[in-house]
């Protein structure tokens, strides 16, 4: 049976990468906790995706309030002996305000994320999945879901390129960075177990792992 040697994991990566689902299944394999946004629960994010331009501040401070508040679960004692996975990482937050925000809103956000990221956990391990424009714009087409499918391409693209950038210099946690380009984490369990087997056996500095995807075996 595999072994975790990890209390603390994040999952991240661009919109429709595949991060929740992933989440949900370490989680599962490991009777863990799960840490998960709730977009849905922001009020102003429809209106952004119709409107950026007026929408962008409160949208942003919407998402920075929720994940300071989920991040606050971590100062439990239990994140000692409990597996706790999550699906978004504090820094992040700031990747979207960078490309939504114009000077002045940028900096009052940054004068309240400062204020409330003093102290927060750093992940013991963190994997970024990245996969290319073409296949994020196929995923988000899948799973549906109303307000994303205004998503423009310039949009995505500059979010994608934005963490490129953050994990090229990110050094604070192990990373386990994914070409999740041509692997199926939903409907194949053999490319989840081949993924599975490089997160146990990471324990520090930056790996990569540029799988092809893995034929099932006939039952």
């Amino acid at each position: 049976m595999k072994t975790l040697p990890h209390r603390y994991i994040v999952v991240e990566g661009p919109i429709g990468v595949g991060k929740t689902h992933l989440v949900k299944r370490l989680a599962d394999s490991f009777s863990g906790n799960t840490l998960l946004e709730a977009p849905e629960q922001n009020p102003f994010l429809e209106r952004y995706y119709l409107h950026p331009k007026q929408s962008a501040l409160p949208t942003q401070l919407s998402f920075l309030m929720q994940r300071v508040k989920l991040a606050k679960t971590l100062q439990q004692d239990d994140l000692f002996t409990s597996l706790h996975v999550a699906d978004f990482m504090l820094e992040k937050d700031r990747l979207f305000a960078q490309i939504s925000l114009d000077d002045d809103e940028l900096a009052l956000y940054n004068m309240v994320y400062d204020s409330l990221t003093m102290h927060h956990r750093t992940p013991d391990l963190v994997i970024y999945l990245q996969a290319s424009l073409p296949i994020l714009k196929t995923r988000i087409s899948q799973r549906g879901i109303s307000y994303e499918q205004h998503v423009e391409d310039a949009y995505l693209k500059r979010l994608a390129d934005s963490y490129a950038d953050f994990f090229h210099y990110y050094d604070s946690s192990p990373l386990l960075i994914v070409n999740a380009e041509q692997i199926d984490l939903v409907k194949s369990e053999a490319d989840y177990q081949q993924l599975l087997d490089q997160i146990c056996t990471i324990q520090s500095g930056r790996q990569y792992y540029n799988p092809l995807p893995v034929k099932e075996k006939n039952s």
